[in-house]
């Protein structure tokens, strides 16, 4: 067993390795930017080395740094979590020329599972099912456009490497092929350094299912059980669960089968996960889509249903070790069930947020555990991945798990930054998912119903009360009546008192029930029932929802940009970095033209024409850092008033 092993990764899944190696009695080495100085994943380590400025490419991705850090610290290992060089081979060999173990798969096998084309080539020779597709790597615009054809939309445009939903993109038109590749290619190269596509035909209302496999270095390979991934949202997995309620016991012994050939098709050694995708009509019918060479974010709901350690079991076999068991020791028991939950705010089409956590409550407890990276005070900013934290629920039937999860995430505060905790809760909630009646479309198309289209009267109940107690008097003695805010006029009915107040729009709001303010909590009573918030500075919190209440002033917000973000401006939807500028002042632009391109966490935004005109300004150029709601470009109207298409009389 190794004495030291460095953690090349940070937030969440930082904190849960160092978790185990507490437990293994082996010690931890954090790395960290100068955006995560005071991480929690640092105070946590044993020790902790700076790698570098905030951004990722001088830090998480510098190889170099890490190596170096490695050295430093005198690790005999490390382990690169996921995302950033969790899937890099060139990483896994720079380890091992440096003469450190690297806590997962054999580099060679990271190369060639990484690159899906390659992967589904392999797989196919051992006798695993595929999904039809393109061949070949490297394609052009015009081949991969071409094989789309052929193939027959809706068609999934997918880059050859990196995983987690980025730069994947759904093409239903064949018109749209050209600019979906083009911004593929874009999203691809940001996201892994590499433009490489492939197309695959698109299987309607698919359910997403992945065997867990676990491999040592001496030959011995066990699958670990399934995880049903259909829920997800653009792609991206947003509620996990084991096992899954549309397979059989033969089912999932012959998917099970086939991971571990897959598996071993390739030489993999440490824990690993192999995707397939599922028609729900018909799941004898399963298709190889990938295999991710490192540990999955869902890996707690394997872990709670088989009662192993994922993370020490990578350990050990990087150690040397050969695993304690077979596949018939492995058992499923009870159901397990994850949420993600993200930076980001539903009711703004799920852009990307972020802010300082100004109040945190992160549930544990029996058949309750939350992975987090976050404390109290930790800013969340634009630069890294959007997820925060997972809470995961189990229990001895699914029913149980999904109410313990649902009640869990209702106790889940974090008030600074606004989340999906919320959204998540309701989505569990939903009869489809209830009833285990799952597919990788399902949340699209219910998600209108998902996220409130107003604010609910008690949150400016709420926000009006702090205002309120702010402005009475609370010590002891005698009050001065004129202090009191009662609305009170000489000669007069009581006028009413009013907030200005914001969370989307301007509000003028009158409280109209009982209140009471605590320290971090305050109620309103309204109609008869009593509504309870978490509160900390601006922000309340209820149930997994959160609102940023703000004191509108009218007079100020003429005097800023503000003033300009009328109907004509384009601003942005979140904060974060301009990557892509179309257009010029002057420039005559159409109506839904796109303009700009806006990427945070790791997503990018396109921000079109709001109508046709010119470019009247533009406040930004590529590589500016933009604030949300920040002004970047204004398009006058066209002084004749038509619209596009419409002829001149």
């Amino acid at each position: 067993m190794f004495d030291t092993v460095l953690v090349a990764n940070r937030g969440e899944i930082a904190v849960r390795v160092i978790r185990t190696l507490r437990s293994l009695g082996v010690r931890s080495v954090a790395v960290f930017s100068d955006a995560d100085a005071d991480a929690r994943h640092v105070r946590e380590a044993d020790t902790a080395v700076r790698i570098g400025p905030a951004p990722a490419a001088e830090s998480y991705l510098s190889v170099e740094r890490l190596l170096e850090a490695a050295a430093r610290s005198g690790a005999q290992a490390v382990h690169p979590g996921y995302g950033f060089l969790a899937e890099n081979a060139a990483f896994a060999q720079a380890c091992t020329d440096a003469g450190l173990v690297f806590i997962g798969p054999p580099a060679r096998a990271i190369s060639l599972m990484g690159d899906k084309i390659r992967a589904k080539e392999t797989v196919r020779a051992a006798g695993v099912p595929v999904v039809p597709g393109s061949s070949g790597s490297g394609l052009t615009d015009d081949e991969l456009d071409a094989a789309a054809r052929e193939i027959g939309v809706p068609v999934l445009l997918k880059p050859s490497a990196g995983g987690g939903g980025k730069g994947m993109r759904l093409v239903r038109e064949p018109e749209l092929l050209a600019e979906e590749i083009a911004a593929a290619r874009r999203e691809a190269r940001a996201s892994f350094g590499d433009d490489t596509l492939l197309v695959e035909r698109w299987i309607d209302r698919p359910r997403h299912i992945e065997i867990q496999v676990l491999a040592d270095g001496h030959g011995n390979v066990v699958h670990l059980g399934e995880r049903e991934c259909s829920l997800q949202r653009r792609h991206q997995k947003i509620i996990e669960e084991a096992p899954s309620v549309l397979l059989d016991e033969a089912t999932r012994a012959a998917m099970g089968e086939a991971a571990v050939q897959a598996a071993r098709s390739c030489g993999y050694e440490g824990a690993g996960t192999v995707e397939f995708i599922v028609p729900g009509s018909d799941p004898s019918s399963y298709y190889f889509m990938e295999m991710n060479t490192r540990l999955q974010v869902e890996h707690p709901v394997t872990e709670l249903v088989t009662g192993l350690d994922l993370v020490e079991w990578q350990v050990r076999v990087a150690a040397g070790e050969p695993l304690s068991f077979g596949q018939r020791d492995v058992s499923l028991t009870g159901h397990a069930i994850e949420a993600r939950v993200c930076a980001e705010d539903p009711a703004r089409g799920f852009l990307p947020s972020g802010g300082t956590v100004l109040s945190l409550h992160e549930p544990q407890g029996e058949g309750v555990r939350t992975d987090s990276g976050l404390t109290e005070g930790t800013e969340v900013g634009s630069l890294y991945d959007p997820m925060l934290s997972k809470v995961i629920a189990y229990g001895p039937d699914r029913a149980t798990a999904l109410r313990r999860l649902r009640a869990a995430l209702a106790r889940t505060v974090t008030l600074g930054v606004q989340t999906n905790a919320g959204f998540l809760r309701r989505l569990l909630a939903h009869p489809a998912v209830v009833a285990g009646e799952l597919d990788t479309g399902l949340v699209e198309r219910e998600v209108d119903g998902l996220v409130p289209t107003e604010v609910p009267e008690e949150v400016y109940e709420a926000a009006a009360a702090v205002r309120l107690d702010a402005l009475r008097p609370h010590g002891e003695g005698w009050t001065d009546p004129f202090s009191v805010p009662s609305g009170w006029r000489l000669g007069g009915e009581p006028r009413p008192v009013t907030f200005p107040l914001r969370v989307y729009e301007p509000v003028e709001y009158a409280p109209r029930g009982a209140h009471a303010v605590t320290g971090d909590r305050v109620s309103v009573v309204l109609d008869g029932v009593r509504h309870t918030f978490h509160r900390a500075a601006d922000w309340l919190g209820r149930d997994g929802d959160a609102w940023h209440v703000r004191d509108h002033d009218p007079v100020a917000a003429s005097l800023t940009g503000a003033a300009r973000s009328g109907t004509d401006s384009l601003t942005a939807p979140m904060p974060g970095t301009v990557t892509v500028v179309k257009v010029a002042v002057g420039d005559e632009v159409t109506a839904g033209q796109s303009l700009l391109v806006v990427e945070a966490m790791k997503m990018e935004h396109v921000i079109s024409a709001p109508h046709a005109g010119t470019v009247a300004e533009l406040d930004v150029t590529p590589g500016t850092t933009v604030a949300m709601d920040q002004v970047l470009a204004v398009i006058a109207p066209r002084e004749d008033g038509r619209v596009d298409g419409e002829v001149e009389k």
